[in-house]
């Protein structure tokens, strides 16, 4: 085993470091295959959810927690953005229903701390939780990382971010900057990211939601100014969710589950 062992990534690791090594902690990362305008890849959800998770992991490791990052699944809840080709949809209870099985092959194997490090915004998996509290013995975490550092955000970034804007183009620069299509001039071949206006004012206040259809909403898909993303804006955002995630992982490595877990 050598330096490039890196004991946290599941799909790294071998049966004769676990047997030894068993883990507390398991990451499930939760991605989805769309397109981001015109600029960021179909992956984009999937290669934030993995490196995160192999950054939070590693650093939590290092740390001294038992954590192992789990592969990412690579599809999500697509039903607003089905008119966009190769948005690969599952629906959410589809969903349910892999995180379930999954979830118990992690009990199964001594490990009752799940984290799902959900990486994209279609993914509502708040009632999947309150499902699967009743079906399994696993303690079930959920972590939006995109929610995580919203007292933050301004501090890093100019505009706001819903789909393929500054936030999502910084850490693809920064991150997987072969993947970030660009003209000759080296700026983005994104669109400025604007949506379309709500039509109702309760719509508008927040006071009524819906499923909002990517194709009315949208023009490429990108809901979100890009132009203003630089790669060292996405490796502060990094240096933030790895400071916050990463200590929650130490924390729950750590702590014993009683009657009263996750309370004091």
């Amino acid at each position: 085993m050598g330096d490039a062992f890196r004991p946290w990534i599941l799909a790294e690791t071998n049966y004769g470091y676990i047997k030894s090594n068993p883990y507390k902690v398991a990451v499930l990362p939760l991605g989805a295959t769309e397109p981001h305008n015109l600029h960021l890849p179909y992956g984009t959800d999937v290669f934030e959810g993995t490196i995160i998770g192999e950054h939070i992991c590693e650093a939590a490791h290092k740390k001294g927690a038992n954590v192992v990052l789990l592969p990412t699944i690579p599809y999500g809840t697509e039903t607003n953005m089905i008119e966009f080709p190769l948005a690969m949809n599952l629906n959410p209870s589809t969903l349910t229903y892999v995180i379930s099985d999954l979830v118990e092959s992690c009990v199964e194997s001594g490990i009752e701390k799940i984290v799902l490090l959900n990486s994209h915004g279609g993914n509502e998996f708040k009632p999947a939780l309150r499902e699967l509290v009743n079906e399994t013995n696993g303690h079930l975490f959920l972590c939006d990382w995109f929610k995580c550092i919203g007292d933050e955000y301004s501090n890093i970034f100019e505009h706001d971010e819903d789909h393929a804007g500054e936030m999502e183009t910084s850490f693809g620069l920064r991150y997987f900057p072969n993947l970030v299509a660009k003209y000759a001039d080296g700026t983005l071949t994104a669109d400025d990211g604007e949506r379309t206006p709500l039509r109702f004012e309760a719509l508008k206040k927040g006071w009524v939601s819906i499923t909002r259809p990517w194709h009315l909403l949208t023009t490429n898909s990108g809901s979100g100014y890009p132009h203003a993303a630089t790669a060292e804006k996405g490796e502060k955002l990094m240096d933030l969710i790895v400071e916050r995630l990463s200590t929650f992982l130490v924390e729950l490595s750590e702590a014993e589950i009683d009657e009263q877990f996750p309370f004091e």
